[in-house]
């Protein structure tokens, strides 16, 4: 049998618990509970976050880059999902016992950085149906307030995995999963927010406001790449 790509290890629970560094600042993680998890750090991990933080990075390689990081927390996001074991017949008539995904998921990116994690979610399930979710901030309260929601009619029925790359302060992605539960009834437990970094008083928030909620992430660190949108689609706009 191959040897198992570094970048896709895991600690025995799939996903290792935050662990105390200097580049959190010793954050403890023990109030985060077991829904928060952070993708165990590998070489090549961290050589893709130190690119994307990288200023002199050209634009395209950092899409590049970026599109990498984002799929390997897309695939762990998948694994959050239910499953049922099935049989299948292989081309030489024999009976494999394997697993299938249930059906009833769905995507939704809060715009815009969000939707640079759609490529690599519909990469993967290429019939998931993924909506939008407008948030926007004001500029001098930082009230975040709801612009447009485009979701599917039955997302109340559906896993949700929620795609957003940066949270800094928690404020856009709060709202949107505030919205999802009181406008569209989504259970709280069926929201898997994915994510690429976060600040430790971001995570703090999220698992304070929404405890059974469960969030995947490659990152904790004080300082995030707020830049991360404006590079990734080449733009002036700052999320």
């Amino acid at each position: 049998m191959g040897s198992i790509p570094a970048e896709l290890k895991m600690t025995e629970n799939r996903v290792a618990p935050i662990q105390d560094s200097d580049d959190v600042h010793s954050f403890s993680p023990t109030s985060l509970g077991g829904k928060f998890k952070v993708l165990q750090s590998t070489d090549q991990m961290k050589e893709l976050q130190t690119i994307i933080r990288d200023k002199t990075t050209s634009r395209s390689y950092f899409k590049f880059v970026a599109d990498r990081l984002i799929r390997m927390v897309i695939e762990e996001g998948l694994n959050q999902l239910p499953h049922t074991k099935c049989d299948v017949t292989t081309p030489t008539g024999c009976t494999y016992s394997g697993l299938r995904y249930e059906k009833g998921n769905c995507g939704v990116a809060i715009v815009r950085s969000g939707e640079a994690m759609e490529k690599a979610l519909q990469d993967c399930c290429r019939s998931m149906r993924i909506g939008k979710i407008l948030v926007d901030s004001d500029s001098e309260t930082h009230i975040a307030h709801v612009v447009f929601a485009k979701l599917p009619e039955d997302i109340a029925d559906r896993k949700v995995l929620l795609l957003y790359p940066i949270m800094s302060s928690g404020n856009k992605v709060c709202k949107a999963i505030q919205v999802l539960k009181e406008d569209y009834d989504v259970p709280e437990e069926h929201i898997i927010f994915i994510n690429l970094f976060c600040t430790p008083d971001a995570a703090q928030r999220i698992v304070s406001e929404y405890p059974d909620l469960t969030v995947l992430t490659t990152e904790l660190h004080p300082v995030t790449p707020n830049h991360f949108g404006q590079r990734y689609f080449g733009t002036d706009h700052l999320d």
